[in-house]
């Protein structure tokens, strides 16, 4: 007789009910998520599965990233390098450029050839280095060139997902595509002008002292954000960077309007306090991407850590600014390449129209299998319900994105839900042609057509671990949804049938069955 260990059902029982559990936020609406949350214990479930920008509408971004001039900073970081070996006497040219992916040197003596080739690759070990006489040219390597695109785009992603999170805007879609852009997706956002000018901000922090009026090869001429532009002298070299703040917010000025508040970090501290005690009496300019937005004059030592920017700000502008700070500079510019919006009314036909397929597409397995295999349709039906269960369950808790391909996912799902269940039964109707009792037959109907559905079911899984492997966004919203269904489709048939069916038999003990 067909028998199933107690500890195997109040597993199987267990399972089935926690994903009816898990799934019901999703069929109960928003009403009843509230009711949920305001009335029942914190641990009760209360994940939903997110619907993607094509199911509640949104906003669709393109981004290129400008990695040419990232090329450029670091080869004005080997200039600037250059420059200090030669001020230390390690070197000697007479002058040095930096080109489109390298520097140009012009040595006094061809003999110190060897000595530039030795520091340049200290610099930077990365560089293909040509000499000609007393010219050497130093250009980065296909390998550099892809370690800093790597870099740029992985950091540009992480500092455009801060400043997305810092708006509050709910599941972000933000991922790479191609070698140098960034596909950005807001569901639920139908004006991205706010996002739009957060990321078209490069937020590059710099502090430099104030030139008295010199002028000569270490200062640079920058506008003020004030004064109608006003052109101001400061030192080229910065004194401290963004990178050392740890905190920026609200604050207020002197004359209580409103202000950016700004915390360093211990390196960032000190370096301000000696900077201030060294320069008390003298302006000091704060830049944020090459515009002066503050010159105030250094009155006294600041050793604290913390200051503030102030200006003609609004208190949105301050609000940007700080949210700005917090997330960091991106390492590169950003232009938008593509935008596109889908409207909430289209968002929510698709939402119907795929309600509507997956009804069709689960009623018509329900009535074929009730009147193929009648009380054992009704088996399987129920344990089709709870596969479709334990789906949502599981994308809930994993609180995956649901787009159209996933719910084309979850269709072709459920109609090969039932396919393990259609082996198992053809298997038995033999067994009991040859001759079987009802229990042997069906013990050798489970047992033998084991082989069968995991290799169906693990040459389907590979096919949609491929998809995702290599799919982008649609292509792997449809292949989690596969995978997943794939799981729980195998666990309801092998399991939650069979304990239906075993069940059953020992209740009624049939001598004959019909199928």
């Amino acid at each position: 007789m067909i028998y199933i260990d107690r500890w195997k059902v109040i597993l199987v029982i267990a399972v089935c009910a926690l994903g009816l559990l898990y799934s019901l936020p999703n069929m109960i609406g928003q009403g009843g998520r509230d009711f949920v949350q305001n009335n029942m214990p914190s641990f009760f479930p209360q994940k939903t599965i997110n619907l993607g920008l094509d199911l509640q509408g949104g906003s669709h971004l393109l981004l290129q990233v400008e990695t040419k001039d990232i090329y450029k900073e670091r080869a004005e970081n080997i200039v600037d390098a250059l420059r200090s070996e030669r001020r230390e006497g390690k070197i000697q040219y007479r002058r040095v450029n930096d080109v489109d992916n390298g520097v140009i040197l012009t040595l006094k003596d061809e003999a110190d050839a060897e000595n530039v080739r030795k520091v340049l690759r200290s610099i930077e070990r990365e560089l293909l280095i040509d000499t000609d006489g007393t010219k050497i040219e130093a250009k980065f390597s296909d390998v550099l060139i892809k370690q800093i695109e790597d870099q740029t785009i992985n950091q540009s992603i992480e500092i455009v997902r801060r400043r997305i999170d810092e708006t509050g805007t709910r599941e972000p879609a933000i991922q790479r595509q191609g070698d140098d852009r960034i596909l950005v997706q807001l569901p639920g956002l139908d004006d991205p002008q706010q996002i739009k000018d957060l990321l078209g901000k490069t937020a590059k922090l710099t502090f430099h002292l104030v030139d008295a009026g010199q002028g000569g090869g270490s200062t640079m001429t920058l506008p003020m954000a004030e004064d109608g532009g006003r052109p101001i002298e400061i030192f080229r070299k910065n004194e401290l960077t963004g990178d050392m703040l740890t905190n920026a917010s609200f604050a207020q000025d002197q004359n209580g309007r409103p202000a950016v508040g700004f915390q360093f970090n211990t390196i960032g501290a000190k370096k301000f306090c000696k900077l201030s005690r060294e320069n008390s009496g003298k302006p000091f300019a704060i830049v944020l991407d090459g515009e002066v937005i503050s010159a105030p004059r250094i009155n006294e030592p600041i050793c604290g850590g913390q200051g503030i920017i102030s200006g003609t700000f609004s208190i949105q502008e301050v609000n940007d600014l700080s949210m700005l700070l917090r997330a960091g500079a991106l390492p590169a510019p950003l232009s938008i390449l593509e935008e596109r919006s889908v409207g909430p009314s289209l968002g929510a036909d698709s939402v119907q129209a795929g309600k509507i397929a997956s009804m069709i597409g689960l009623a018509g397995v329900l009535v074929f299998m009730l009147i193929t295999y009648k009380l054992f349709g009704v088996f399987a039906s129920v344990a089709l319900i709870i596969n479709v269960a334990l789906i949502f369950a599981i994308l809930s808790s994993l609180q995956a994105t649901l787009t159209l391909p996933g719910i084309a996912g979850i269709v072709l799902t459920i109609g090969m839900a039932v396919d393990a269940n259609v082996l198992i039964f053809e298997r038995i109707k033999e067994e009991l042609k040859n001759g079987r009792t009802v229990m042997s037959a069906v013990d050798v109907g489970f047992s033998k057509a084991m082989g069968t559905i995991i290799d169906s079911n693990l040459t389907t899984l590979i096919a949609a671990l491929i998809l995702y492997s290599f799919g982008t966004g649609p292509i792997k919203g449809f292949s989690v949804t596969l995978a997943v269904g794939i799981m729980t489709s195998f666990f309801s048939a092998i399991f939650v049938t069979r304990l239906l069916v075993v069940a059953w038999l020992h209740k009624n003990k049939p001598t004959s069955l019909k199928l």
